[in-house]
């Protein structure tokens, strides 16, 4: 039991400093999180600003030219799994696989310019939408792992830690229960030999006494009786 309230403490130990580590990681991304929705509002506001100005310059017609010239897209998101003290964060990564294409080509006649800075403005806002994405899901996890490293952490603390320590307890006190009763029962065996002993004694010296007296009884007889015998003389008689 003494091996596990140890193991019980330094499991308690790890988990509170995991969830330490977790808690500091969840703020940061929190921080993160706010930052960035800050930022990606004021993109989202320039980047329809700059699509209002393309479609100016370059007419109602260029949506179509925009779609002719496009065939695959040059933006594509992975999935990969960070991990932070043992918990495993899922994010993603934007892969920009944009090179010289047809598109940089499109708007050459009118609107070239606004359309090419639309297109960099919008392409900002999927790297920060990605980034939020990425933030975001690895916020809920955090906060799931955070939840479930505090309640084993209260668990050790409030239950099992205490539990074990009572039971330690407990043991302790039956065993000096044992050990006083153990004592008790050593001092009524000596005492009580120690009474056999006395009794013995005090046995063997009425005997010896009761010896003594008899022994005197029978000689003092025996000297009365000689006495009488020594004493005893009849007188002469004279006829």
């Amino acid at each position: 039991i003494k091996t596990r309230l140890v193991a019980a403490v330094k499991g308690h130990a790890l988990l509170k400093k995991k969830a330490d580590a977790l808690t500091m990681k969840f703020r940061a991304i929190l921080k993160k999180i706010v930052d960035t929705k800050t930022t990606m509002g004021d993109t989202m506001k320039g980047a329809s600003f700059s699509l209002t100005e393309a479609k100016y310059s370059g007419g109602e017609g260029i949506k179509h030219t925009i779609m002719d010239n496009v065939s695959t897209a040059t933006i594509r998101v992975r999935a990969v799994t960070d991990n932070v003290a043992g918990v495993k964060l899922p994010t993603f990564e934007l892969i920009n696989q944009g090179s010289e294409s047809k598109m940089d080509m499109t708007g050459l006649g009118k609107g070239g310019k606004q359309l090419q800075n639309c297109r960099a403005q919008y392409t900002k806002a999927v790297e920060l939408l990605v980034e939020l994405a990425s933030l975001q899901t690895s916020f809920l996890a955090l906060d799931e792992a955070i939840k479930t490293t505090n309640r084993r952490v209260n668990a050790l603390e409030n239950v099992v830690k205490p539990k074990l320590e009572n039971t330690i307890s407990y043991i302790k006190g039956e065993l000096d229960e044992l050990e006083r009763e153990e004592f008790f029962r050593l001092k009524k065996v000596q005492a009580k030999k120690k009474r056999d002993q006395t009794a013995k004694e005090e046995q063997a010296a009425v005997k010896a006494a009761g010896a003594g007296a008899e022994s005197m009884t029978l000689s003092g007889l025996d000297g009365l009786t000689r006495d009488m015998l020594a004493g005893d003389t009849d007188e002469d008689i004279i006829f």
